[in-house]
């Protein structure tokens, strides 16, 4: 049988799946009644509100590391109780010496997991695969985002509106949450039955803990317990929200210039919900920080148009079938999100501009862009998944269409697997596919892929997705391993060994690499990393590619740390020096900094690539939603010299703010700019 006919077969196998299945969640053993409270508490960090005298309470923490399975030698209780309107969350986290608390992070959305921090985990169609996470630190600093794929992807992106305050006492410290239903998609009604966790992560003790499980990562959504009972009535919620903006931009030696734009936000029912968009700005996105490519490859950048980030967790693929930042500045767009007939959906279609280069020019036309992503829960946690992208520019469409699956056989043993078609004026119907099996404990990992890629698959799927190469026939393997340490000069070693071989779908041997690292973590809190990378690489002719590389750093986990790195070796023919200093200092609870400077030289350099970048940035919070924020950036090898100083008061949270701002030197990473000294001023309302 012929690879096309193989595909087919493979296409025609999961539809069937997607439609026949049943969605089937794993079984729990912990549970919490969902106890109605007499009415809302004061979320202000103190337990001395009577009204949590009704709430459950559970407590009883294991480790999922250092110790996996072991009780936490730290208490920790928790109360849960709800309104009509809200969740309600009391943690207690018991410490024996609170002098010793970690608290670093000072910035919404900052990574909480190297500070003393707790978080709460929902999983609100009890579907065992899919979670909303609500964590703060001692500081009361807000993280928030959604978990996929039983906890194989999780992302920050997502924000909503909730509140949370944290107390520091003599006997630990103490946190409450409030979490509106109306944040959320979820099935309503009464007797409603929800997954839910709790994580609490005590940074000195490298202790990462949880009320349920502990499974083999610590957002193993298949591992939650449950909250039953619950009485959720949908239908009182606000529907249709509507946010206008007005912007004024003022540039030098440009004059003033002013947009107006909105989005409408339909809640169709609890389960789904549309956005819709015209004209929406992007101006006072944060710019990308510059990075060192020593890759002959395009480099992935991150999202973070606020348009494109709810959902965004779905387009997560190895053959990442949808990027983006390939979709220009939009003049109009929609998306639809959520749950549909027993699948998980999201869809986008926007309209915006393309940069095509017609002879010696570059012109800008309309392109209009479509994704439909549905997935649908199988055999318990796993899932299959269907994904169609297109980009249709003067009638000529190119994208791909294509199905994937995560499945997992134990806690332990699962695979993923994908398959594509591309389609588009040249090369239409080239497929891209990969298998990979693979082996996840609490301490261990390890996989084997294999990847096939057509020749010219990348020039269709890169009009909407991200494929930095094809023509290839590639194995992958991975092994990494940690040990812990108790009551030793070390915490931990953590090795990681990889090997990636591929060649031509003709047979020609095109690239073979192997990376081994070893880092060790001192229980004094210093830790030192080597790395010897290895690599052939044949292109105009065969390149032996190495460097030799260590890095070592000390973190006091409150908020100040230094990591210093240098490597060597060769790179495309030239002699490679590559060195790096990273720099965390909080000033106060409300204030902190950071620095990192990178230095590459390349000799002989041909391509001009040697450079020193400077990246610095501030943020002062004067209240979560009222702070201002300042990011600087130079990258000498292109004279490029960005600052942006960003002043927001969000007076309707998430969306009504007012933003002042002052930018210089914004543009794409990699590009040098030409924008001058620009203030922006932004008005969003809500209605």
């Amino acid at each position: 049988m012929d690879k096309s006919r193989w595909c087919r077969v493979l296409f025609v196998l999961v539809a069937v799946l997607m439609v026949v299945t049943p969605n089937i969640s794993g079984a729990e053993d912990l549970s919490i009644p969902g106890l109605v409270l007499p009415q809302a508490p004061v979320i202000d960090g103190v337990l001395d509100d009577e009204v949590w005298a009704a709430a459950a309470t559970v407590e009883g923490f294991v480790q999922f590391e250092p110790q996996f399975g072991v009780a936490s030698p730290f208490r920790t209780v928790i109360r849960v109780g709800m309104t009509g309107d809200a969740l309600y969350v009391a943690v207690s986290s018991f410490d024996p010496d609170p002098g010793k608390l970690s608290a670093a992070v000072t910035s919404r959305d900052g990574d909480l997991e190297a500070d003393d921090s707790v978080t709460v985990l929902l999983d609100t169609h009890h579907d065992g695969r899919t979670a909303y996470f609500f964590s703060t630190n001692v500081l009361g600093v807000q993280t928030d985002g959604k978990v996929a794929d039983n906890g194989r992807v999780v992302d920050k992106k997502w924000d909503a509106s909730w509140s949370c305050a944290s107390k520091r006492s003599p006997q630990g410290w103490t946190t409450e949450f409030e979490i509106p239903f109306s944040m959320l998609r979820f099935s309503g009604g009464d007797e409603v039955t929800w997954g839910i966790n709790f994580i609490r992560r005590i940074p000195r003790r490298f202790e990462t803990s949880v009320w349920s499980g502990p499974g083999e990562s610590e957002w193993r959504v298949s591992s939650f317990g449950t909250l039953t009972d619950l009485s959720i009535h949908p239908a009182e919620f606000k529907r249709i929200s509507f946010i206008p903006y007005a912007l004024v931009v003022a540039e030098s030696h440009e004059g003033f210039e002013s947009k107006f734009g909105a989005d409408l936000r339909f809640r169709i029912t609890n389960d789904l919900s549309a956005d819709l968009t015209v004209n929406p700005d992007f101006a006072l996105v944060e710019a990308d920080v510059e990075e060192i490519n020593l890759s002959r490859f395009e480099l992935f950048v991150p999202e973070k148009r606020p348009f494109f980030l709810e959902g965004i967790e779905m387009y997560d693929q190895r053959i990442r079938q949808f990027y983006s930042r390939r979709i220009g500045d939009i003049t109009g767009g929609g998306k639809i999100i959520g749950k549909l007939l027993g699948f998980e959906m999201a869809a986008i279609a926007a309209r915006a501009d393309l940069e095509i280069e017609e002879g010696d020019t570059l012109s800008i036309i309309d392109a209009d862009y479509s994704v439909l992503r549905l997935q649908r829960g199988i055999f318990g946690s796993s899932t299959i998944g269907f994904l169609a992208a297109n980009r249709d520019s003067r009638g000529e469409n190119a994208g791909s269409i294509g199905i994937d699956t995560n499945l997992f056989f134990t806690e332990k043993l699962g695979m993923t697997a994908q398959l594509m078609r591309a389609h588009g004026p040249e090369n239409d119907g080239a497929l891209g596919w990969f298998l990979r099996p693979a082996f996840d404990s609490s301490t261990t990992h390890f996989h084997i892929r294999y990847t096939d890629l057509d020749v010219g698959l990348s020039e269709n799927v890169n009009a909407i997705g991200f494929l930095k190469d094809d023509d290839r026939q590639e194995w992958d393997t991975n092994f990494t391993h940690t040990v812990w340490f108790d009551e030793s000069v070390l915490e931990k070693i953590k090795g990681d060994f990889n090997y990636n071989r591929y060649t031509s779908q003709e047979g020609v041997l095109r690239a073979e690499e192997t990376d081994a690292e070893v880092k060790f973590v001192f229980s004094s809190r210093w830790e030192i990393e080597f790395e010897y990378v290895d690599e052939f690489r044949l292109e105009e002719v065969e390149f032996d590619n190495s460097i030799a590389s260590v890095q070592a750093g000390y973190d006091n986990r409150a908020g100040r740390a230094i990591f210093v790195g240098y490597g060597t070796g060769k790179n495309f023919g030239s002699d490679l020096n590559l060195a790096f200093v990273e720099l965390q200092y909080r000033l106060s609870k409300a204030w902190d900094l950071s620095y990192e400077l990178t230095w590459l030289e390349l000799d002989p350099d041909p391509e001009f690539e040697s450079t020193w970048i400077h990246v610095f940035r501030t943020n002062y919070y004067f209240t979560n939603d009222l702070f201002l924020r300042l990011f600087v950036q130079t990258n000498s090898v292109i004279s490029k010299e960005n600052v942006q100083l960003l002043g927001v008061w969000r007076f309707l949270p998430p969306f009504g703010s007012l933003q002042i701002a002052y930018q210089k030197g914004t543009s794409e990473i990699g590009a040098p700019s030409d924008q001058g000294d620009t203030v922006f001023t932004k008005l969003s309302w809500v209605f």
